[in-house]
């Protein structure tokens, strides 16, 4: 039994054919999915697939890299969505310093804003970070919320100061690609109890299907490196980080 704690079936290229991929999953053992949102429209087709299917859930939110023209109706519609029932989180929020498209400061403006919602709705939030670990630790550090680092790439060291403050640390395709020894590290330091697998499909398929469209069947993948690198059964894996996925989306 697996849990994917995040993927976007709500993307153009998952959406249409969203049935075959979620029944390829739950052939391969994924019974537990959350199709994350990025925007208002991501929000929406999250919810939709989550009410279509009794094991899938979803999260509401507005991405860093997509907030560059998010105004306060925006944020109305996603504290709106995220009273559902079939909402687990607040997210994909976060900063994201690797593109400058999007300035600082809106990025800022409209993470605390979505933060102040998880707050008044005692959500927790799915964190979306590249390039920005220090402000966006510094931003939680004050929050006072418990979550998750979505598809972590940063150091070993500073996924333990995140774990300190509430936080899962979930890793997706990278971990299994040969060259990326951060996620590794990560994979390995990291306490089993305080990861989550992920594939934030439709992109980075993991070994052994890079190059292919990923999908959230292939969370297995990443269980299994996992295992591999701890020199532990990838059930283990498996049956830990479901119930981490359970305790963060309380579910219990």
């Amino acid at each position: 039994m697996y849990f994917n704690t995040h993927t976007h079936l709500n993307s153009e290229e998952l959406f249409d054919q969203r049935d075959h991929y979620i029944q390829n999953a739950l052939e391969k053992g994924v019974n537990h999915m959350t199709v994350v949102g990025y925007d208002v429209a991501s929000s929406q087709r999250a919810l939709e697939i989550a009410h279509e299917y009794d094991f899938v859930y979803a999260t509401v939110g507005i991405s860093p890299n997509d907030c560059l023209n998010t105004t306060d109706e925006d944020l109305a519609l996603i504290a709106k969505m995220a009273e559902d029932d079939k909402v687990v989180a607040l997210g994909e929020i976060g900063l994201d310093y690797y593109y400058d498209d999007v300035p600082k400061e809106k990025q800022m403006d409209v993470f605390k804003k979505q933060i102040k919602i998880a707050q008044d709705l005692s959500l927790p939030i799915t964190i979306h970070c590249r390039d920005a670990y220090e402000d966006t630790y510094n931003v939680l550090e004050k929050a006072n919320l418990k979550g998750i680092m979505h598809c972590y790439s940063g150091s070993d060291q500073m996924a333990l100061r995140f774990i300190k403050l509430g936080y899962y640390i979930s890793l997706a395709g990278p971990v299994t690609f040969k060259n990326a020894k951060m996620p590794k590290r990560v994979a390995t330091n990291v306490p089993l109890d305080s990861l989550l697998i992920e594939t934030d499909d439709p992109y980075m398929a993991p070994v052994p299907l890079r190059g292919t469209t990923n999908e959230p069947a292939n969370c297995i993948y990443i269980a299994k490196t996992i295992a591999e690198l701890k020199g532990l059964d990838e059930e283990e894996v498996a049956k830990v980080t479901t119930d981490n996925a359970y305790k963060v989306f309380r579910l219990l």
